[in-house]
């Protein structure tokens, strides 16, 4: 049987208006969430903090950039989690700055040079930039990173990516509704002093969740030649090339100060003297810079020997972070080309002839290796 024209009719109009809500209801959707994710842009993608709104910030991998791009300051702290204790407030009131903290847990030295090469192409004039440089991070290739779930799309140039940013459940979640119900709860925005800071107690009861001595001391190892180059490539490819495009910008780079327990572990795995070489290596390189000032804080012993200061073999508490911004301004400890293989033979016979069972008086448990 035929359809009559008010069939017909009737039939299309129900065919737009299932179009009308299957396509047109999603799209008005995305496009506010789109909307809205400009707006208040939790991770400062797109623009820098909006009055009235507080912000929550905690993914360092997700902040980071856009705290480099989109904030105003003078002065950067950036580095490992060595660095995440660092109070901007201090470094202000003491170098005179308007500091952002931009911290990377786990991160390589070209993880952090990177970012650093976005912030000083922000616009801002930086005058400073504080950067901790672990022992642990010379031996390793340039382009070694700790991360693999990394998002990229927040740091490439590719608007296309930001989809990905935009309409991400996570990020929706994590970031949009965290910020937005700290506003309505009249939370504060999180500050650089806070930021990535952590405070979980220290010395042996602590250390011992992380730490075990080695069983047998073995025999000191000399570096290699491919080690050598690694080390140059390293820090040629990730500082050095760096602070050589940004002149008028200061560097304040320092070895970040590990307790005696971390030198206790490599002396006991045959890796001081190694060790010693490649920060020989890294600092003759850097002193070539005219725009680093770069500190050694291995003698002061009275931090580095205290197990009470450290969370683990490496990590020191806020403190220890507060007293290396004060050492900074008076130059206590600054590397000279003059001064430096001084440091580095007292650095090696030091740790060769230390004795590290003070370490443990009153602990001796702790000093029980791993099982095998």
């Amino acid at each position: 049987m035929k359809k009559t024209v008010e069939e017909r009719s009737m039939s299309a109009k129900r065919i737009k208006n299932w179009l009308r809500y299957t396509i047109g209801v999603p799209a008005v959707v995305l496009v506010l969430v789109f909307i809205i994710m400009f707006i208040c842009d939790p991770y400062f993608h797109f623009h820098g903090p909006l009055k009235g709104l507080s912000y929550r910030i905690t993914e360092e991998r997700y902040v980071n950039n856009g705290i480099v791009k989109n904030f105003n300051y003078d002065a950067v702290i950036t580095g490992s989690s060595m660095n995440q204790n660092f109070k901007t407030t201090t470094m202000d009131s003491l170098f005179g700055t308007n500091a952002v903290k931009v911290p990377f847990s786990g991160a390589g030295f070209q993880e952090v040079s990177d970012n650093l090469r976005v912030a000083l192409e922000s616009g801002n004039e930086i005058k400073y930039v504080l950067w901790g440089l672990d022992y642990n991070g010379l031996n390793r290739d340039y382009d070694w990173q700790g991360y693999e779930n990394f998002p990229e799309y927040l740091y490439d140039n590719n608007p296309w990516n930001d989809l990905s940013y935009v309409f991400n459940k996570s990020i929706l979640l994590e970031g949009l509704f965290n910020n937005l119900v700290h506003t309505v709860t009249g939370q504060p925005t999180t500050t650089f002093d806070e930021y990535s800071s952590w405070e979980v107690g220290s010395g042996w009861e602590v250390i011992n969740r992380t730490y075990r001595r080695s069983k047998e001391i073995l025999p000191m190892e000399e570096i290699t030649e491919k080690e050598i180059n690694r080390v140059t490539d390293n820090i040629r490819n990730n500082i050095v090339e760096l602070v050589k495009d940004y002149p008028d910008t200061t560097f304040l780079l320092f070895y970040t100060p590990y307790s005696a327990l971390y030198w206790e572990s490599i002396y006991r795995d045959g890796w001081l003297f190694k060790q010693i070489e490649m920060e020989k290596i890294a600092t003759q390189m850097l002193l070539e810079c005219e725009n680093v000032r770069l500190f050694n804080f291995s003698k002061e012993t009275e931090i580095t020997g205290d197990v009470l200061c450290y969370r683990d073999k490496e990590h020191y508490i806020a403190s220890v972070n507060e007293l290396i911004l004060q050492w900074i301004l008076e130059g206590r400890g600054l590397v000279t080309g003059e001064n430096y293989e001084d440091t580095l033979a007292w650095e090696r016979e030091y740790y060769t002839v230390y004795d590290y069972d003070r370490l443990y008086q009153g602990y001796e448990q702790y000093k029980i290796p791993w099982e095998e």
